[in-house]
């Protein structure tokens, strides 16, 4: 039973999707030829007569119906128009992660377990919850301090048996992902990886103790940018079922009544929003990867605060250079150069020209150029992106997307508070002074410092990787005589390889050095 399991899960949620009609979208319509009949069938037991707006619809509830697990799987594959497609993704991204919250005597029983009291002791007073997501709910609680004031705090409490719920579904996830991958055309979208990045995602979303660490980083590294802030953590009742922060007054980002009455400048959030994101990204190489409007506030200093760090996303140096430079070539309509960084970031197979490349992302750029500010749309960049990946055999890159799907979520927000929110001319500040700093004559020198760092790691470690050489050479010669025969003559020879293979290694060392050398003087002058 339990190696049919996963498929009989997988065929019940089938069922369950079918009836409320998630493949009646478009690009269930337009599959291949083999796929053709199977969707065909499912679709006899829609609903009838549901339109686009009511599928949607009914497939958000869908997925709540099947459990938290299809609840986070949704969300992900909102991330993926390239993998579901576009009106899919859009009908995902309605997801939010408001579900019934889970008895308050099982909040308590969870915080005494996690922090060793019962809650009574730990808190003067804790709330019913007020916010239930799939994962874990939150509670409004106070402490005295020293000086006898209360402290307001937020407490996350995580859904009892969650982890082994999820531990089963990820099972179904798996078999339906094998089940796809058989299909020619679905592997180069990687459905197994896909799977396999949702469950680090979700793993690192159950120890509360990660997102407090999250916090922490994004508090330090914000700590002087101007508008934005999170809340403090407190570590003394914080563990890995539980999170304890400073509750956040203020207004959310969707209430925009509110934030109107409390006369917020709505186009100056909008653009501070966006300027956050990207100053975390490309400054940081670490950003709130949920940045939708439930997780943002906006205090009385006219400040967003960000919370719920469960989900956050890293880029490395070399990835962040390839941001900035997609999106300052966006900005300058320099369609050569962005060619070129996907060429140079190997994201483009090298059959293809560079020239042709450039002519089909001037296709994409072009049009939006001439738009007006309020129908300029990230969202829609990316869609057109996501159709030349495919007519120029680019793999998905797993790492950027939640990148891309963080930046279409907070350009949403970001035109929720204006409508007409100019995208580019809000990001081009943070992008120039990025490249600018970077990709400069500072930047230069910085990788020069880093490549003559490396070197020099590199021959202190030198005389480790000789000392391995000649224990690997004593071992060959044990095994000449012990295990694997060779006769001293190729035991000699290859001593004598090991050593002249050693001279050019060195050569090259000292020559690439002397380079450094020159090129930091270059920089210098």
């Amino acid at each position: 039973m339990s190696r049919i399991g996963p498929y009989l899960r997988l065929a019940r949620a089938g069922f369950v999707l079918a009836r409320e009609g998630a493949f009646g979208f478009p690009e269930a319509e337009a599959m291949s030829a083999r796929a053709g009949p199977a969707v065909r069938l499912a679709r006899l037991v829609e609903r009838r007569g549901l339109g686009e707006a009511e599928r949607a619809d009914r497939l958000t509830k869908a997925l709540n119906r099947l459990g938290p697990s299809w609840v986070k799987l949704g969300q992900f594959l909102a991330t993926r128009p390239d993998l579901v497609g576009r009106s899919f993704s859009l009908a995902l991204g309605r997801l939010r992660d408001e579900i019934e919250p889970f008895p308050e005597e099982e909040a308590r029983a969870s915080i005494a377990a996690a922090l060793g009291k019962p809650a009574g002791e730990i808190f003067v007073s804790l709330s019913p919850p007020v916010a239930a997501a799939s994962i874990a709910q939150v509670h409004r609680a106070e402490v005295v301090q020293a000086d006898g004031t209360r402290r307001a705090l937020a407490v996350k409490v995580l859904r009892p048996g969650i982890r082994q719920r999820f531990r089963r579904d990820l099972e179904t996830f798996y078999a339906g992902a094998h089940i796809a991958v058989r299909r020619p055309e679905m592997q180069r979208l990687r459905p197994v990886e896909v799977v396999d990045t949702l469950a680090r995602s979700v793993s690192f979303e159950m120890d509360l103790r990660i997102e407090a660490a999250a916090l922490s980083e994004m508090a330090e590294a914000t700590a002087s940018d101007p508008g934005f802030r999170v809340p403090s953590v407190d570590w003394a009742r914080t563990a890995r079922d539980v999170l304890t922060l400073d509750w956040v007054d203020g207004i959310r980002l969707s209430d925009l009544s509110a934030l109107k009455a409390a006369g917020h400048d709505l186009p100056a959030l909008a653009r501070r929003l966006m300027q956050s994101f990207l100053r975390h990204a490309l400054r940081d190489g670490f950003f709130h990867a949920d940045m939708h409007q439930g997780n943002l506030f906006v205090d009385v200093e006219g400040n967003i605060v960000a919370v719920d760090f469960g989900i956050t996303g890293r880029l490395t140096r070399a990835q962040r250079r390839f941001l900035a430079e997609i999106l300052y070539g966006f900005i300058r309509r320099d369609y050569q150069r962005i060619a070129e960084v996907h060429f140079e970031a190997g994201f483009v197979p090298r059959h293809h020209a560079i020239e042709d490349f450039a002519q089909a992302l001037r296709a994409i750029g072009e049009p939006i150029h001439g738009l007006p500010a309020r129908e300029i749309s990230m969202a829609r960049l990316l869609t057109l992106l996501f159709e030349v990946t495919e007519l120029f055999d680019m793999e998905t890159r797993p790492e950027l997307l939640m990148l891309q799907k963080t930046m279409v979520v907070v350009e949403g927000v970001s035109r929720s508070l204006d409508p007409d929110f100019d995208m580019w001319a809000s990001s081009e500040p943070i992008v120039r002074e990025w490249v600018e700093r970077h990709l400069g004559p500072a930047g230069r020198l910085e990788d020069a410092a880093e490549g003559v760092g490396a070197l020099g790691r590199l021959m202190v470690a030198l005389p480790v990787l000789a000392d391995r050489a000649e224990k690997l050479s004593l071992d060959l010669a044990r095994m000449s005589e012990r295990g694997i025969r060779l006769d001293p003559e190729t035991v000699a020879e290859l001593r004598q390889s090991d050593a002249r293979a050693a001279w050019p290694t060195r050569a090259a060392l000292w020559v690439i050095a002397a380079a450094l050398v020159v090129l930091v003087i270059q920089l210098l002058r």
